[in-house]
């Protein structure tokens, strides 16, 4: 177990290290064959609509994808539009004679009957898409999404805050320190409590420890608990 771990967090250091989307390109190829799955694809567009992604889906499907406007149809997109939590495809609307047809063309290219994308919304109208896919049967991927969910979560933030390093013009985020109870309760939920857990584990009610995690992502900027700790995971405020 200590080498999985260690292989995961070198792959991570990798990507923080990254200065270039080729960068990028290398930490996906090594999450995909850390996880086993088919293909591992981050997918952003920037606050100025210009669009950027890395990942393992093979070139000619994603020529055909854009040759073919699938943008249009792709239930995958569409779900994560409008959705702020993890997309399981499962649990997406294929009714449609176009998507059922999509989903048959893809196939062909190579991409698998399953897959999870985890919607991820920036500053100025940033974009991203998250996306593990690969072919198995359910069980083995409700297996995999179980083991696995949390983390891809935390990477697919770790991806975004690499790719806002390259935005154009990008600020500078102004880091603000959190409070040793901040930093206890974003550690706990780190590690994987819950958050009665944490409560208990602090001897503090419930109440007050939802003004300590809405503090902590108040300063970090973060659009949510997980992106919150994912944040201060990131910038050393928290060491797991």
């Amino acid at each position: 177990m200590l080498e999985t771990e260690t292989t995961l967090e070198r792959i991570l250091s990798e990507l923080e290290q990254a200065d270039s989307l080729d960068g990028m390109q290398s930490v996906s190829e090594a999450l995909r064959d850390y996880y086993d799955v088919d293909h591992l694809v981050y997918h952003w567009v920037d606050s100025r609509g210009d669009q950027y992604g890395c990942g393992t889906y093979s070139e000619e499907w994603q020529n055909k994808y854009v040759a073919e406007n699938y943008l249009r149809i792709d239930p995958v997109v569409q779900g994560c539009y409008r959705r702020f939590h993890p997309v399981d495809w499962k649990r997406l609307d294929w009714s449609s004679k176009a998507a059922r047809e999509f989903l048959r063309v893809s196939a062909e290219y190579g991409v698998g009957n399953q897959g999870i994308s985890i919607p991820i919304r920036g500053p100025n109208g940033q974009f991203a898409m998250f996306t593990v896919n690969t072919s198995c049967d359910d069980d083995t991927w409700e297996r995999f999404s179980e083991e696995n969910r949390r983390d891809l979560i935390l990477i697919a933030h770790y991806f975004n805050e690499k790719a806002l390093e390259f935005e154009p013009e990008r600020q500078p985020e102004q880091s603000q320190s959190l409070s040793p109870r901040e930093v206890d309760a974003m550690t706990l939920l780190a590690i994987g409590y819950s958050r009665a857990q944490v409560a208990n584990s602090l001897s503090i009610s419930e109440h007050t420890l939802r003004v300590y995690i809405e503090s902590a992502r108040f300063k970090l900027g973060a659009l949510n608990t997980t992106h919150a700790v994912a944040r201060a995971m990131s910038r050393g405020l928290i060491v797991i």
